[in-house]
């Protein structure tokens, strides 16, 4: 049996789990920009609730030892509640690797990124477009200052020259819109907690979903963005090449093209009018709510967690 006042901590370990489904409703309801938004939103406040949540509880055991009560200058230690070793040494464990996880994946992320800079630094570049003579048909958006879409000579043979221009039309969204902000964003926030590493997925459909219509917009014609799409993507996966493509570079290659290009081939969602408004609030709605529970939940095991280290040093709550 679980103590009622750890109740509270539990809360923001559990909502994670729902994500899937909800992040899946997003995607096929809200606008791509606006599901966008919403979930990387929704995923860092998740991520930093369980990890508030893991060091709430964490602390909870800590200070129910005698040694580490007495290094907290409590009078005596915190009541050692039903299920709490067990839960407090299984979030000691979490964030153990937690700590672990994140900066490896930063500096992986980091890695990955200046790599992929020196090698585009050393081209040739005509604008925004950085060309590297590879038999490896390959196309990304790299951020940076200036940001480049870099394409291998293979790929643009791969491409008419209208389907070119789209795909470069698809890079160019990407980075105007910052993306890679998301993606570096979520993959990050993956590593607090296993319930949002499908956010990951979710954020990256979203990512390619905006820049996809961006690019029909700018283009003017969803039909030859669509082609453009699919044949980038066929051309690249018949390649099979062993590409050092930056995590958080998006790529009009990634994600479920089938889905992508099925959606590109109907007309655009509605936005603040239509038949799918609704069902677009109630996918926002649902996100929100699960990012307000979490943030309930933590606010509430961290409060529980302070009033019992207050009356543990001899002081009451208020006086």
């Amino acid at each position: 049996m679980i103590a009622p006042l750890l109740v509270a901590p539990l809360v923001p370990l559990l909502v994670p789990f729902a994500v899937p489904p909800l992040a899946r409703r997003a995607v096929a309801r809200l606008t791509p920009a606006a599901a966008l938004w919403c979930l990387t939103a929704t995923t860092v406040v998740l991520a930093v609730c369980s990890l508030a949540a893991l060091g709430t509880l964490t602390l909870y055991g800590l200070l129910a030892l005698p040694p580490f009560a007495s290094f907290g200058e409590l009078i005596h230690p915190l009541g050692a509640a039903p299920g709490l070793f067990p839960l407090a040494a299984a979030a000691t464990g979490a964030l153990a690797v937690c700590a672990w996880a994140l900066p490896r994946s930063a500096l992986r992320q980091l890695g990955e990124y200046h790599e992929a800079k020196e090698t585009a630094d050393a081209q040739p570049t005509a604008g925004d477009l950085c060309v590297i003579d590879s038999p490896d048909p390959d196309a990304y958006a790299l951020p940076g200052t200036p940001g480049r879409i870099v394409v291998t000579t293979s790929m643009l043979r791969s491409l008419s020259p209208a389907e070119r221009e789209a795909l470069f039309a698809h890079e160019r969204a990407h980075l105007s819109a910052r993306h890679h902000y998301h993606l570096a964003a979520v993959g990050l926030a993956a590593h607090c907690h296993p319930g949002l590493r499908p956010a990951g997925a979710a954020v990256r459909l979203a990512a390619e979903r905006a820049a996809d219509e961006a690019a029909a917009a700018a283009i003017g014609d969803r039909q030859l963005t669509a082609r453009a799409i699919g044949r980038a993507a066929l051309a690249t996966r018949a390649a099979r090449a062993d590409r050092r493509r930056p995590t958080v570079a998006p790529a009009a290659t990634s994600g479920p093209v089938p889905q992508r290009v099925a959606a590109l081939l109907r007309p655009p969602l509605p936005g603040v009018r239509g038949r799918g408004y609704p069902a677009a609030v109630a996918a926002g709605v649902l996100l929100a709510l699960s990012a307000c529970l979490s943030l309930a939940g933590a606010g509430a095991g961290a409060l529980t967690l302070h009033q019992n280290v207050e009356i543990a040093q001899g002081e009451r709550p208020g006086g």
